[in-house]
């Protein structure tokens, strides 16, 4: 091993330390950009290598953060907290049915406003819509991780690794979903059993007690209309060959300029929903791991990834992405597969993708959203133990990466003409 290899793979665990603990809640920036400054300094990775990596993410990253900034101000509009009534209304106090509305509200949350919206604003509703009505809050708040994670299969907008894994194949945003939506509704299926069967005592308490009836909340109209048009943007985006995160940033302007001059924000309050040093901290990451990739990581994979696009082909790419992602979280684990998957064809990409997205509900380090999800819920007063957080996913996880990904072989039988 090299000493450039040795150095960019430290710094790169280094990284992925900070960014799990965050000391004193400080960005996980902190540590990622010096990382990808001392990579450039040491010769681990040269000038015009990383501004081709900057270059290659800059779309995805401009589409993360016209994201943040819609689904924060859907969420000071009260789109969230009309949808906590709505479940909590719908429900009529039975956690089993509540259960399956909170399923069916951050799998559509995760898919349109991507997997932080459901982490960060869905979670602190679904806690106050569980008091509410009574029930334990147990399935319903882990759901809301599960599906963050798992359910962030069906379009490009769900993930930033669906939006890396979109341009590195070249396809539009319409193909992608026509051919996830099988694998996406089999880890919807998948995981709902699982939560059914692990939380049966937890959704046999409460049942049928009365909701009581609170201040309506109505439906926000305006913020709903604007994401609405937004999607349709994107399907009409993929159809003209103009990046989504054109369309994101048009959605996010209308609701932005609606939102200062009705005093609902202050324009500083949009700018720090971008969450600047987040999109420093996906950046440098990027740069940090192409250095590690390209100092021998990339040749190791060669031997170990799998060859051709059958289905027990696609299981192993799958497989190898869900370990890499919960040994050094899914956001690298995919920039180090992608390169590789791409050389097969889309098949194995959207294996990794399955890999990647579904596998990090094993432990709390897959993906970032988890451990944000951890914070949110200790916030909250409740404990999330690593024995149950491990259990539930050794019970969901691996039957639902294999469900997923028997699902994308028939997808690519039926619709693998249109990518």
């Amino acid at each position: 091993m090299t000493a450039a290899e040795a150095l960019a793979a430290v710094l790169l665990l280094a990284v992925l330390a900070f960014a799990v603990v965050r000391p004193r809640g400080l960005s996980e920036a902190v540590a990622a950009v010096p990382a990808a400054l001392l990579v450039l300094v040491t010769g681990g990775i040269g000038t015009d290598r990383a501004v081709q990596e900057i270059v290659r993410l800059l779309p995805v990253v401009g589409f993360l953060a016209a994201v943040l900034v819609l689904s924060e101000l859907c969420a000071r509009d009260g789109l969230f907290d009309w949808a906590g009534q709505l479940m909590a209304g719908r429900s009529r106090g039975e956690p089993r049915r509540l259960l399956l509305l909170v399923f069916a509200v951050a799998a559509i949350t995760t898919a349109v406003l991507s997997l932080d919206a459901t982490v960060v604003l869905l979670t602190p509703v679904v806690f106050a819509t569980a008091s509410r009505v009574g029930v334990r809050p147990r399935p319903h708040v882990y759901a809301c991780t599960h599906l963050a994670n798992g359910g962030s299969l069906l379009l490009p907008v769900s993930n930033l690794t669906n939006l890396l894994a979109m341009t590195a194949l070249g396809i539009g945003f319409v193909p992608f979903g026509l051919v996830m939506v099988l694998p996406w509704l089999a880890v919807l299926a998948v995981e709902y059993l699982a939560f059914r069967w692990y939380f049966a005592g937890d959704l046999s308490v409460g049942a049928g007690t009365a909701v009581e009836a609170g201040e309506q909340v109505p439906l926000p109209r305006f913020s709903g209309g604007v994401l609405a048009a937004t999607l349709l943007g994107f399907v009409a985006a993929s159809f003209l060959h103009v990046e989504v995160a054109w369309v994101a940033a048009a959605g996010a302007l209308v609701l932005a300029v609606r939102a200062v001059r009705r005093g609902q924000v202050r324009v500083r309050d949009t700018v720090a929903a971008l969450n600047v040093p987040f999109l420093a901290f996906v950046l440098a990451l990027g740069i940090v791991v192409t250095a590690v990739v390209d100092n021998g990581l990339a040749e190791l994979m060669t031997h170990v990834a799998p060859s051709g696009d059958s289905l027990v082909a696609l299981l192993g790419w799958a497989g190898l992405a869900a370990v890499l992602a919960n040994l050094v979280n899914n956001l690298p684990a995919v920039l180090i597969l992608l390169p590789l998957a791409a050389a097969g064809g889309a098949g194995p990409v959207l294996a990794v993708l399955i890999g990647v997205n579904v596998g990090p509900n094993l432990t709390y380090v897959g993906s970032l959203a988890t451990l944000l999800w951890r914070r949110i819920v200790h916030a909250h007063d409740h404990e999330t133990p690593l024995a149950e957080f491990t259990w539930l996913g050794l019970l969901a996880t691996p039957v639902a990466i294999v469900a997923a990904v028997a699902a994308l072989w028939c997808s690519l039988q039926l619709f693998g003409g249109v990518l």
